[in-house]
């Protein structure tokens, strides 16, 4: 984003029922090395016992509370020279899933950083072969679905023993073809929201694949976005976003009615600075990486 679009949209942008408040209710973390700090955080989940796994670029995978308080549990994948993880995600029984983006790996933790078993590690285009991983999700039958950028624009769905069941997309700006993939989440109706970065929407899919709908454009204005990198659900059905080029979070219906937006580009409390990451709570708080501030903000929207 130029620095005249950065400035045009300065302004926090708060809407939609209940009023939420501009500021955040909580706000947490800094700049540093050490274990509980960040250096430019950059994905998030969270697990069944509300707690958040941070990583960040440094290559360490944190956990702490929904309080921002640190659970003495850190880790890094074993060799990050290439790059760092670029995806987390939680399996319904409590694992961590690491998208080892530039190994082509997908890794799986428990809750105390010991790997369990992984998935992948060979790089190229066949079925079963992984480019850049972006992230892995799993839907309630025990399905995952991996996203990938770069030289595959896909997404990968395998069965719960890890065999490939279904391979679609391409890239381009069509319906079905991917920009950019960065982040999915499965939806309370069983269909996957997948946040087409570069193409400045989210589009959403069927359990086998099959296109439903397109939520989004390129814009400012609510129901747009600019780089959404980030998806998750709240308890009431409602997708929120976070969008890297606008500095905000939006609140959307299931059909893309924008009902709330929150944030604005800067350094100040309830301001964000290139935001790539959220993860929604179990009391509906949402946790927002705000990347570049090297600092995590919650709110309720």
């Amino acid at each position: 984003m130029s620095r005249r679009a950065f400035l045009a949209s300065a302004a926090v942008v708060v809407a939609g029922c209940g009023g939420p408040s501009a500021e955040p209710d909580l706000v947490w973390g800094k700049r540093g090395v050490v274990n509980g700090d960040f250096i430019r955080p950059r994905a998030v989940t969270i697990v069944p016992g509300d707690r958040l796994y941070i990583v960040d670029f440094t290559a360490r995978i944190q956990c702490y509370d929904t309080d921002g308080k640190y659970q003495n549990i850190t880790w890094q994948t074993p060799d990050f020279r290439n790059g760092r993880p670029s995806g987390l995600g939680a399996t319904r029984d409590g694992k961590v899933i690491v998208a080892d983006s530039h190994y082509h790996t997908i890794r799986v933790h428990d809750a105390n950083g010991v790997e369990l078993f992984t998935r992948g590690g060979t790089a190229g285009p066949d079925a079963g072969q992984f480019g850049y991983i972006s992230d892995v999700v799993e839907d309630r039958h025990g399905a995952w679905y991996v996203s990938e950028f770069g030289a595959n624009e896909r997404i990968t769905k395998l069965d719960p023993k890890g065999d490939v069941k279904r391979v679609w997309g391409s890239h381009g700006n069509e319906q079905n073809q991917f920009n950019h993939i960065r982040a999915m989440a499965v939806g309370p109706d069983d269909n996957l929201y997948v946040a087409d970065a570069m193409n400045h929407r989210v589009q959403v899919f069927d359990a086998a694949g099959n296109w439903v709908r397109t939520l989004g454009k390129h814009g400012t204005e609510p129901g747009e976005f600019a780089y959404p990198y980030d998806v998750a659900f709240n308890s009431k059905g409602h997708l929120c976003v976070v969008e890297m080029g606008n500095h905000r979070v939006q609140k959307l219906n299931v059909g893309g009615e924008s009902l709330a937006m929150w944030g604005g580009p800067g350094r100040k409390s309830g301001q964000l600075y290139s935001p790539w990451g959220l993860a929604v709570d179990s009391r509906d708080r949402i946790h927002v990486l705000d990347t570049e501030n090297h600092r995590v903000q919650r709110i309720r929207l």
